[in-house]
C-alpha cells in the first residue's frame, strides 16, 4: 500500500518481541511489515501497491490486528526453527534458545495419550458461524509458514468454550517426511502436516484490556492433523496459490473462492476432539491458548503435501526450503488432557446409581 506506514507499537501479546534496535520480522506479519524503500513483493493476485486502497482496508486492519498479537520476541537475533539454526548461512534463535515465554510449564505442543485424556461431559459440539462463506483470502509468505488471513466474520462458540471467539488466520506445519510434519502427537505418532486455525476471544462487556491479557484462554486454536490419502480438491487453491508467494514477505490474492469448511474434514466428525490449556508455539509462547486437536484427520495427496516443502522458502534468495516448521514436544507436566464425550456414550454412573432403579423395579414386579 503506498507509501507504507510504520507498522503499530506491537502489544507484547502471543507471538515475538520487536527489537529495540531495529524492526524484526513478526511471526505472522501484517501487509505493512515491508522495510522503508522496499518494494512490495509480486504475487499472481493483486499487490498493495496496485490495489484500490479500498479494496482490502478491512483485511489490512484484520492483518495489523494478527501482528498485534503475533509481535517479535527474540531482540537481538530472529527466531528461527532447528533446520534453520543448522544451516550454515544463518544467525537465528532455534527453539533451544527461544526467551521469554517459552521456557515456562505450561507450553505447547505436546503429546496426547489417548489412554489418559479424561472425558468432559461439557465439551460438546461446536457451533460454527460464517465458515461456509466462500472467499478469495489473501495469502502470505510471513518466512515461517504460509499464512492465510480470514476475514473476523467466521466465528466458533460451544465446544466447552466460555464464550465467541473470532477467527483471524490460518497456518500450517509440515515435513518432507510424512511422518515428521505434525507439532501435536498421539500416542508418540507424528503426522505429515498440521493446520491452525487461530481464534481471539471476544471481549465482554466491562473487561478491560489487562484482565483480557491475562486469560488463560484469550486465544482458541483449532488444530487438524493432516496425513496422506486422495485428492483433496477443497485443499487445492491453496496449494495452486503457493508458487506465487514462494519468499517471505510476499502476498498474494487467492483466485478462487473457498470457505473454511471446505479446508475441513465433514462438520459431523467434528465432535470429537481433544482439549487442553498451553501456548503458542512460537515466540513468546505466551501461556493463553485453549488448544482444541481434533480426532479426524485432514486428508491430502502426498503431492499436495510435498508442494509446501517444493514451493516456499524460508530466505529470500530461495535457497532453504521450508519444511520442518516445527517446534519439538513440551513437557505436559501436571496438566490434564480431556476429549469430548462422543455422541451416544454414556459416562460411567457410580454404582448406588445403578443398583436403586434396578432394586425399585424389582420390587414392584415382585409385588404384582
Amino acid at each position: 500500500m503506498p507509501p507504507t506506514p510504520a507498522p503499530p507499537p506491537p502489544l507484547h501479546h502471543p507471538g515475538e518481541a520487536v527489537s529495540p534496535r531495529a524492526p524484526q520480522p513478526r511471526p505472522f506479519p501484517g501487509p505493512a511489515d515491508r522495510s522503508p524503500g522496499q518494494r512490495p513483493a509480486q504475487g499472481s493476485g493483486r499487490n498493495d501497491q496496485g490495489r484500490n486502497p479500498g479494496t482490502h482496508s478491512c483485511v489490512d486492519q484484520i492483518a495489523r490486528k494478527v501482528g498485534t498479537l503475533f509481535p517479535n520476541q527474540t531482540p537481538e537475533s530472529h527466531w528461527c526453527y532447528e533446520i534453520q539454526a543448522k544451516a550454515s548461512n544463518y544467525a537465528c534463535s532455534g527453539p533451544s534458545q527461544w526467551g521469554e515465554d517459552c521456557q515456562k510449564s505450561r507450553q505447547s505442543p505436546i503429546n496426547i495419550d489417548t489412554t489418559e485424556a479424561q472425558v468432559d461431559s461439557n465439551l460438546g459440539p461446536f457451533s460454527f458461524s460464517g465458515y461456509d462463506k466462500k472467499q478469495q483470502w489473501r495469502v502470505q509468505n510471513n518466512g515461517h509458514s504460509v499464512m492465510v488471513l480470514l476475514d473476523q466474520e467466521a466465528s466458533i462458540a460451544g465446544g466447552g468454550l466460555s464464550t465467541q471467539y473470532r477467527a483471524l488466520q490460518l497456518h500450517l506445519h509440515w515435513s518432507e517426511e510424512m511422518d515428521g510434519g505434525s507439532e501435536h502427537t498421539i500416542n508418540g505418532n507424528r503426522f505429515a502436516m498440521e493446520m491452525h486455525i487461530v481464534h481471539e476471544k471476544e471481549k465482554r462487556p466491562l473487561e478491560n484490556e489487562k484482565e483480557a491479557q491475562d486469560s488463560k484462554d484469550e486465544i482458541a486454536v483449532l488444530a487438524f492433523l493432516v496425513e496422506a490419502g486422495s485428492e483433496n480438491d477443497g485443499f487445492q487453491p491453496l496449494v495452486d496459490t503457493l508458487s506465487s508467494v514462494p519468499r517471505p514477505k510476499m502476498n498474494t490474492t487467492m483466485k478462487e473462492s473457498i470457505s473454511l469448511f471446505d479446508l475441513l474434514p465433514k462438520k459431523e466428525k467434528l465432535r470429537h476432539y481433544y482439549r487442553y490449556l498451553g501456548s503458542l508455539t512460537t515466540p513468546g509462547c505466551q501461556e493463553k491458548v485453549v488448544w482444541t486437536v481434533f480426532q479426524e484427520r485432514i486428508k491430502l495427496h502426498r503431492d499436495q503435501i510435498l508442494a509446501f516443502s517444493k514451493k516456499l522458502y524460508y530466505d529470500v534468495d530461495q535457497k532453504l526450503s521450508m519444511t520442518d516448521n516445527i517446534r519439538p514436544l513440551q513437557r505436559q507436566g501436571q496438566r490434564v488432557v480431556f476429549k469430548s464425550q462422543a455422541p451416544g456414550q454414556l459416562l460411567p454412573l457410580p454404582l448406588p446409581t445403578l443398583l436403586v432403579p434396578m432394586l425399585t423395579c424389582l420390587m414392584a414386579g415382585f409385588l404384582q
